[in-house]
């Protein structure tokens, strides 16, 4: 009798047993597996949705674009494990057949804009249509424009307490981006007003 009364609950005890990894949900999709891999920028086919930014492809871009500074690519290697020191977003800003790719290249350390670039799809492939490689700096996609922020430190400067900034935000237009409206901040001024802001166009 206590021999059926061990094997019933041991019986039990198997069938009450956890799920394991499957508990902590799907694992994520191979990257590569939804992406363009050649060297040939060749863009992903755009879904309805907007697009997952997948830094891996955004790395492939910069590696292989001759615009890109050999400094740039040589320190674009990753912080941790496989992962790059880049943000990359997707949006309209050339009204070109696929959306636009930003990327920015950061530091490892403080993660501070190092590099920025705008991607357009044209014939099948993405190509550069503007870059800055002045840091610290970092490029961003506010309602179809192309805004880009750039701080300025003085020579004793703490990287958390940039001397100004400047914020430029430009605009699509004749198969380019022009220079629309910039705004500047001296943080040096601590009584106030010491932002202005000056249309360029």
């Amino acid at each position: 009798m206590a021999v059926v009364v061990a094997l019933a609950l041991f019986v039990s005890g198997c069938a009450t047993g956890g799920t394991g990894a499957r508990d902590e949900g799907p694992a994520r999709a191979d990257a590569a597996g939804g992406s363009a891999a050649s060297s040939s920028l060749a863009p992903t086919p755009s879904p309805s949705a907007t697009p997952v930014p997948d830094p891996k492809e955004a790395v492939r871009l910069v590696k292989a674009d001759p615009a890109v500074s050999a400094q740039v690519k040589r320190e674009l290697k990753p912080c941790v494990s496989d992962q790059y020191p880049i943000d990359v977003s997707y949006g309209d800003l050339t009204g070109g057949p696929a959306d636009d790719i930003v990327v920015n290249v950061l530091s490892c350390g403080d993660a501070v804009g190092v590099a920025s670039y705008v991607y357009r799809e044209q014939s099948g492939a993405y190509h550069n249509v503007f870059k800055t490689e002045e840091p610290p700096v970092y490029a961003e996609i506010d309602r179809g424009l192309l805004v880009v922020t750039k701080q300025v430190y003085a020579k004793d400067d703490a990287l958390s307490n940039p001397s100004s900034e400047y914020v430029v935000s430009y605009l699509w237009t004749s198969g380019r981006f022009v220079r629309k409206y910039s705004t500047r901040t001296d943080y040096g001024n601590l009584g106030g007003g010491g932002a202005s802001a000056t249309p360029d166009g």
